[in-house]
């Protein structure tokens, strides 16, 4: 982090998220759920809502019914910023399996001509313009192949269809090729080691009903700061705080630290001195330029999490005063 100035937080204000009331830890939560095969995204998400009682709860990018793995469940007020996992990188271990023998090392070979940025149309049944557009492949492990059949890992750019990957795939090779079985791993700082399925929520939730212990849950439903962590983070002052939560743009002198890593145009998350997330925007300008101007606009806000009050007013205080 790059230090820009010096601030201290008041502890009358505000609460660092592992000391949330266990209400306002659900309210402020998100779920690393390990989808089954089987209902959609939409039906995996509303059985969520029913089991804990929920108003609202919303999924951080769909899978298909037959696609397993991570899908990250935004809870009430959490939901404000789920799509910001949406643009995150996604890992994936599929089975393709091609429509006619080939040899392995043939399979192999086609697979690597698809790392680095690929040209796609999505498929018919999409939820996007089908256009054709650029989709970068980060990285694609081979991990097992038969004459038939090749067991993979890819790591990709957001919004990259994998099925039409391995239609590609084999067109490429020839004998033409589909996509068998797709298991997502990884969704932006969310992995298949740390989730947890349908009836781990529901075991912990009635066990915190029942006995009053909150460990369990809070184990299951993890802070909403946790869906940000793979964003860069401004830390801003106690007297930016609800300026943001109102809707304003950051300025610069309501900011206190921002990553190195931050670009201009980067989606961004605004947090406070005790590690609350506030918000989420677009950067207005790079990391270096945040810690060296005076003045301008750091983010321009575009969801915000934290309701407003949470932390004292100190905007507009200033009025002008007329002569009686």
């Amino acid at each position: 982090m790059l230090v820009r100035a010096r601030a201290d937080t008041d502890p009358a204000y505000g609460k660092r998220p592992s000391e949330r009331a266990i209400e306002d830890h659900v309210r402020l939560g998100v779920i690393n759920l390990d989808k089954p095969s089987g209902p959609t995204s939409h039906q995996v998400v509303a059985w969520l809502k029913a089991a804990m009682g929920l108003k609202k709860a919303g999924h951080g990018g769909t899978l298909d019914p037959n696609v397993t793995g991570v899908l990250p469940v935004a809870l009430e007020d959490a939901t404000r910023i789920v799509r910001a996992l949406l643009e995150s990188p996604k890992e994936y271990v599929c089975v393709l399996e091609t429509h006619r023998e080939a040899k392995p090392e043939r399979i192999r070979e086609t697979l690597a001509l698809f790392q680095g940025p690929i040209y796609q149309v999505p498929p018919l049944k999409s939820a996007v313009k089908r256009e054709l557009r650029v989709r970068e492949i980060y990285s694609l492990d081979v991990m097992e192949t038969t004459n038939r059949l090749a067991l993979f890992r890819v790591s990709c750019e957001a919004g990259t269809y994998i099925r039409k990957l391995c239609t590609d795939v084999g067109t490429v090779l020839g004998p033409g090729g589909h996509m068998r079985e797709l298991r997502r791993s990884v969704t932006g700082p969310f992995t298949e080691a740390t989730s947890v399925t349908l009836h781990d929520v529901k075991d912990a939730w009635e066990h915190w009903k029942e006995t009053g212990d909150e460990s369990w849950l809070r184990e299951v439903v993890r802070p909403v700061e946790e869906l940000v962590g793979h964003l860069p983070r401004l830390v801003i002052r106690d007297s930016a705080v609800d300026a943001l939560c109102h809707g304003a743009d950051l300025a610069l002198p309501g900011l206190v630290e921002v990553h190195e890593s931050l670009k201009e145009g980067d989606l961004a998350a605004a947090f406070t001195l005790k590690g609350e997330l506030v918000a989420v925007g677009r950067a207005k300008m790079a990391a270096a330029d945040a810690q060296k101007r005076e003045s301008g606009i750091v983010l321009k806000t575009e969801r915000v999490v934290m309701r407003p009050g949470t932390y004292p007013r100190r905007w507009g205080e200033a009025k002008t005063t007329q002569p009686e």
